[in-house]
């Protein structure tokens, strides 16, 4: 029979371990958002704020957009000043709400990029033949962007291979290099390489006071549970690492 102390010992080790993953995977994610912010009313996190050029990124998941509320940001604490959009996905899916977005945002005087979400299993050339057909990119606007957050299990030379098809390619079309949008983690797992480090970064990172990634990076993604006048649903929100001078000079010519 298994002794007191031994069953004692077992029940505490199980608590803990159960306290300490409902604590990462419930209650850590969410305590970034209960903590007292100063200034940041109206977008439901703490804005960083130690930067200047803020933004948003979107795609059909964020519902309705009014463009004249959202617009209005413009003379706020926190102004947004650019905006992803998603515009392609794999080697044949577009977003509904791509183009009206796209033309929206220029329309409405914010700086606009369009990006393509990459999935490992599908040519990575025919998911670049399939961005550069339907995104057509005119000076004022950011580079195109590769999200990539998935490795389908290919190995890992396999997936750097397919993602540099996809920056050459795009490169080689719009006459600049593509922004990189992956994870920290995702990065310095899969995508470790030094060529990637050649292209500007835009890091998802979340949960965090600043941003961990040693390297050089352009774009944080600090949160995806932000709140913005004029978007219906929660939406990323973004700093750009840099003056709104040096955000100009990543433009397309």
């Amino acid at each position: 029979m298994m002794p007191a102390w031994v069953r004692v010992a077992l029940a505490v080790c199980i608590v803990l371990v159960f306290a300490s993953g409902f604590y990462y995977f419930f209650i850590r994610p969410y305590a970034y958002r209960w903590k007292p912010c100063y200034g940041s009313k109206g977008y439901g996190v703490c804005m960083p704020c130690d930067y200047e050029v803020h933004g948003i990124d979107i795609s059909h998941y964020q519902g309705a957009i009014d463009w004249d509320e959202l617009a209005r940001t413009h003379g706020g604490e926190f102004p947004i000043r650019f905006i992803f959009m998603k515009a392609t996905e794999g080697g044949d899916h577009s977003d509904h709400t791509f183009r009206q977005h796209f033309d929206s945002a220029r329309k409405y005087n914010f700086i606009r990029g369009a990006y393509h979400f990459f999935r490992p299993h599908t040519d990575a050339r025919k998911q670049a033949d399939f961005f550069i057909r339907n995104v057509k990119l005119v000076p004022g606007d950011l580079p195109p962007v590769l999200d990539v957050e998935d490795h389908g299990k290919r190995n890992k030379e396999d997936l750097q291979q397919a993602v540099k098809t996809w920056m050459d390619s795009v490169e080689a079309h719009y006459g600049v290099k593509p922004i990189l949008y992956t994870s920290y983690k995702f990065k310095m797992r899969y995508l470790d390489n030094p060529v990637f480090n050649e292209y500007p970064y835009w890091i998802a990172h979340y949960y965090v006071d600043s941003v961990r990634y040693k390297g050089r990076w352009h774009f944080w993604q600090h949160t995806d549970v932000g709140t913005v006048p004029g978007v219906e649903e929660e939406v990323d929100l973004d700093v750009f690492n840099g003056t709104l001078e040096q955000l100009d000079s990543l433009r397309l010519k």
